[in-house]
């Protein structure tokens, strides 16, 4: 059949008056000049298929994926391969004069098919990317690293592939010859083989997901995850920067994830606030009496006054000495005010840890810490929560006679002169 075209092409052109030097020549060019025309046809209907078939059959559907199919362009290279396929199919027809060419024009033409498969698998796992993120079950985990480790293994695949055709080898053989490059190839993708032993751990051990709330403080990070891929993985800062942090960081240095707070109960305030010594002292019977007029006080003081009282009985104490035996002090007993007011709070989870400690003295007073637990986790809230306690805590020390230690200030300096 090939002959008989070419044979009925060459008597035509010969017909016209054409040389027979310059007939095998301008029927090459008529040749091709035709399979450009059909090239330019079959990828038109290609397109039509595409935009117009595919795409309203996928507006039409009530699934999602082919949606994303068609939004990440999956099927915009397929019409590329039908003249790519009319070429392979009419190659030795156009080249029958030219035997020595076809080996290559085939060879370029499998090239060029192979690097259209790459192309379009790659679109391919860009839409697989986003319809797993849009699952629940997937939502969180490191999709994108996978995704990329996929695309480098099918880019070396191909790579391979495109290589062998051109040379006329095996790709048995092309691997082979790569086997002696392994150290710089090892050295070129270092950070990708890093990025992928850091991806399984992370993922095998739950480390990290999006969405989690981490701090690296190495690396200046401290926000949500938005992205894990096979070599970074972003943090969207509070301050709305994004910082980029390598995955393989996550494993080889400290970071902290706040995920444990967020599906807990509650979020923990543990902070202090620091007493001056010197305004540490025994409580006055008279002001035992005003404190009881605190409702949340006045049961602490009752079973605590009657206890003291008990145990000074039993003794034979010196009472006209104040350090003998058992008294109230103003620090305790405003310690034991701060724990009842902790325990009356509507923003407090009662069902966790609540406790209010003295700590060891320090240059700076004795410390005062309330470690707790607020029922909001929302930050702004959890803020003003304990923004609203130690408010209250600061204004209410003077009723117990204690005084917060600050630094001195001018207006302290400016005091103590004119005095």
């Amino acid at each position: 059949m090939k002959q008989y075209i070419s044979k009925e092409l060459e008597a035509y052109i010969n017909g016209l008056g054409v040389s027979p030097e310059l007939t095998i020549y301008l029927k090459l060019v008529l040749m091709i000049v035709g399979l450009m025309i059909l090239s330019t046809l079959l990828y038109f209907i290609g397109q039509f298929l595409v935009n117009r078939v595919i795409n309203r059959v996928s507006a039409s559907t009530k699934t999602n994926w082919d949606d994303i199919m068609v939004e990440r362009k999956v099927f915009r290279n397929l019409p590329h391969l039908l003249p790519a396929l009319a070429l392979i199919i009419f190659t030795d027809l156009i080249f029958i004069d030219f035997p020595e060419l076809t080996p290559y024009i085939r060879k370029i033409t499998d090239a060029f098919i192979v690097i259209l498969i790459i192309s379009v698998f790659y679109s391919f796992m860009n839409a697989v990317r986003d319809i797993l993120r849009d699952s629940a079950a997937f939502r969180d985990k490191p999709i994108n690293s996978y995704v990329q480790l996929t695309k480098i293994i099918a880019g070396m695949i191909g790579g391979v592939m495109v290589l062998s055709i051109l040379l006329g080898t095996s790709p048995l053989a092309v691997f082979t010859a790569m086997g002696a490059l392994t150290a710089i190839i090892i050295l070129i993708f270092k950070d990708t083989i890093l990025g992928f032993v850091a991806s399984i751990q992370l993922a095998s051990n739950d480390m990290v997901r999006v969405g989690d709330w981490v701090t690296v403080e190495s690396f200046g990070a401290d926000g949500d995850v938005i992205d894990i891929s096979l070599n970074t993985i972003k943090i969207r800062n509070f301050d709305k920067t994004i910082s980029t942090v390598p995955t393989y960081a996550f494993v080889a240095h400290s970071f902290k994830n706040w995920r444990g707070m967020s599906e807990s109960d509650g979020r923990r305030i543990k902070k202090s606030v620091f007493i001056k010594l010197g305004s540490i002292r025994f409580l006055e019977q008279s002001e035992i009496e005003d404190l009881k007029r605190i409702d949340i006080l006045k049961p602490y003081l009752e079973r605590k006054e009657k206890e003291l009282t008990d145990f000074n009985a039993s003794s034979n104490f010196d009472k006209t000495v104040p350090v003998n035996g058992r008294r109230l002090t103003n620090f305790g007993t405003f310690r034991a005010y701060i724990k009842a007011y902790l325990d009356n709070h509507s923003q407090i989870n009662h069902e966790m840890t609540c406790m209010v400690r003295q700590l060891g003295p320090t240059p700076n007073g004795v410390p005062l810490e309330l470690y707790t637990f607020s029922a909001d986790k929302n930050w702004v809230n959890y803020e003003g929560i304990m923004a609203d306690i130690f408010d209250h805590i600061f204004a209410s020390g003077k009723y117990f006679h204690l005084e917060f230690f600050e630094n001195p200030s001018g207006t302290d300096f400016n005091r103590v002169l004119s005095n």
